[in-house]
């Protein structure tokens, strides 16, 4: 393939690779201080989309709320988009109540709601949402143990050791940055995850799959100056690759409404950082691996 220009990318990997470790120290730092801000399929609750024929703001509906009862003063209040009917515009908004709520309270609720009309009403107990939470962990763990096992027969365990470091990498900041600005975390987001981490890896592969060919092709050559060509072999593709898949979820976050937020926002950011991981995490992590094994 022809190529303008060699770039070194293994030359400066001591520096991106104290770069990774920091921000993955700061992600870990977050996650342990600050948490998650767990959605209603985590963290158990209710989940009320409100509709109102009037313009109103989300303060309107927060005093409502309150003058029901105070402790609802605290709920998470979101305006969606609205719909357009003939000639009347409905608003719409997202409450959510850290209070999981059946039976009578539910009805004497919905009965106190005057001037709003009740689009939607979904509770979640704490224990189905514990539950939820804990099948969701054993999800992202069995992904990357399959991960693992899958690269350790197509290549070399080394190979396997270096790809399951970057997909960490690669999760853990993407988590990071959800706990240090407190987006909310619900299933979807466990959804981009595992979505990421598929994309990740099938970039990571790509590099992969070219050093191994270049290590037949350069058996006397340095490692790391056979990884670094083959870094480049394929750059053009991981570009052309990354930045249609960018444009798609960008898109996606900017126009997919309040509800698909989380799940667009991580795929997002999870794009960039997997694209970073595979230059600069997964094949220069290699090198130490091949090395120690020489």
């Amino acid at each position: 393939m022809y190529r303008l220009r060699t770039i070194d990318f293994v030359g400066k990997r001591r520096y991106f690779l104290i770069l990774s470790i920091i921000l993955v120290l700061i992600s870990l730092f977050s996650i342990g201080v600050r948490g998650f801000n767990f959605g209603v399929d985590f963290a158990g609750g209710t989940e009320i989309t409100l509709v109102a024929s009037e313009s109103m703001d989300v303060s309107e509906v927060r005093s409502t709320l309150s003058a029901i009862n105070s402790e609802y003063e605290t709920a998470k209040i979101l305006k969606l988009f609205p719909m357009t009917g003939q000639e009347v515009v409905v608003e719409r908004f997202s409450v959510t109540i850290p209070r999981f709520m059946a039976g009578d309270e539910k009805d004497l609720l919905i009965s106190q709601l005057a001037g709003f009309g009740v689009d939607s009403f979904d509770t979640v107990s704490g224990l189905s949402a514990t539950e939820l939470r804990d099948r969701s962990l054993w999800a992202v763990l069995v992904t990357i143990i399959i991960i693992l096992v899958y690269i350790a027969i197509r290549f070399q365990i080394a190979f396997g050791l270096g790809a399951i470091l970057s997909l960490a990498h690669d999760g853990i900041i993407t988590m990071g940055i959800f706990s240090l600005f407190q987006i909310p975390f619900d299933i979807s987001v466990i959804a981009a995850l595992l979505t990421l981490l598929g994309y990740s890896l099938n970039d990571t592969i790509v590099v992969y799959d070219r050093i191994r060919e270049n290590m037949k092709k350069f058996q006397h050559s340095q490692i790391a100056k056979t990884i670094n060509t083959s870094i480049n072999d394929v750059l053009n593709r991981t570009i052309n690759t990354s930045l249609t898949t960018f444009i798609v979820v960008f898109m996606l976050l900017l126009f997919g409404g309040s509800g698909l937020q989380p799940f667009a926002f991580a795929l997002t950011i999870g794009v960039i950082i997997g694209t970073y991981s595979s230059i600069y995490v997964a094949s220069p992590v290699l090198i130490g691996f091949l090395k120690s094994r020489r």
